[in-house]
């Protein structure tokens, strides 16, 4: 059930001529029970050669008011409009990932917009990490348990689904961490404390690597990185060459993608950013996060496919 967090009165600025404060309370939407479809968006591909695919979305809402007065930090899966604005990304996604794949989304209660533009990482984790993560792993439990069963996957997720992919790889068994293809972690960072938390996260060095994770984030200059996603960050790869180095690569014609090693960023000339939408003045400002999953989609069709590959030969 969801619940209403009464926060205690701040009794410090309270005297005898001006009234106690108290903390607007805090409404938790109710957790979502997996072994409902509802809570999933399935795409299984006709041509199953492949492996399956477990895909954490991003942030898609701000924070609301729910019918008691109190303010929510989360999404709520069962409200059908906040389900069909992650469903966008989802379809979007699914359409280069499940090829030739079984490709496994699931709703989730992320963190909301306002949360991120605190730039406040303690108010971040700690939102993050009571309720959103409480859900990844539940459905990622679930992934294993009812979906994947000792089939091969692969770990995606963009910016607070990319922060997803990297919690869930701390707590990859052994066993898991054979299963796992890659992970592909989309517009954030994986930190020094999460390399040291986990020894297993090693970085891609090429295209046909696999057991390794993926990293990027895109701006249009070095001073536009935003540590609240990108830094610090220890690992990089430029989606489009697929090397480590300072190699400049070209898209589509007419963007030019060099990777700087320093800061482990990718730095585009010649794309035009412009569509993207005005984050609360935090994100797509000079960086190109909303462009993640999708500058580099096909690219990242055809990685996929080179990794399967890979896997399946080593495996032999």
């Amino acid at each position: 059930m969801p619940f209403i967090c009464m926060v205690a009165a701040v009794l410090s600025s309270c005297g005898q001529t001006e009234p106690c404060q108290t903390v607007q309370p805090v409404y938790v939407p109710a957790a979502p029970d997996y072994s409902d479809m509802t809570f999933w968006h399935i795409d299984a591909a006709q041509d199953e050669s492949g492996v399956d695919v477990f895909y954490i979305p991003s942030t898609w809402e701000y924070d609301w008011t729910a019918p008691s007065g109190a303010v929510s930090h989360w999404a709520d899966p069962s409200n059908p409009k906040h389900r069909a604005d992650v469903e966008n990304e989802m379809t979007g996604v699914a359409e280069y990932m499940a090829d030739g794949n079984r490709f496994y989304s699931p709703h989730y209660r992320h963190i909301t917009l306002d949360s991120w533009a605190t730039l406040d990482e303690d108010t971040i984790n700690r939102r993050y990490h009571d309720v959103a993560y409480v859900d990844v792993r539940n459905a990622f439990k679930y992934f294993l348990e009812h979906f994947s069963q000792g089939r091969p996957f692969i770990l995606a997720g963009f910016s607070q689904g990319g922060k997803s992919v990297v919690e869930l790889m701390k707590t990859l068994t052994p066993e898991q961490q054979r299963r796992m293809v890659a992970a592909y972690v989309l517009g954030y960072k994986v930190t020094p404390d999460d390399v040291k938390a986990a020894p297993w996260i090693k970085a891609a060095e090429g295209e046909c690597d696999t057991g390794v994770t993926v990293c990027y984030n895109s701006v249009s200059d070095l001073k536009y990185i935003k540590p609240i996603v990108s830094a610090p960050n220890v690992m990089c790869i430029n989606p489009v060459n697929w090397k480590t180095d300072a190699s400049p690569a070209i898209l589509n014609d007419t963007i030019t993608v060099t990777l700087s090693s320093p800061y482990n960023v990718l730095v585009l000339d010649g794309f035009d950013g412009s569509y993207l939408p005005n984050i609360l003045d935090i994100l797509n400002v000079g960086d190109y996060h909303g462009a993640e999953p999708w500058l580099y989609s096909e690219c990242l069709r055809e990685n996929f496919k080179r990794r399967i590959n890979a896997y399946r030969s080593l495996a032999q």
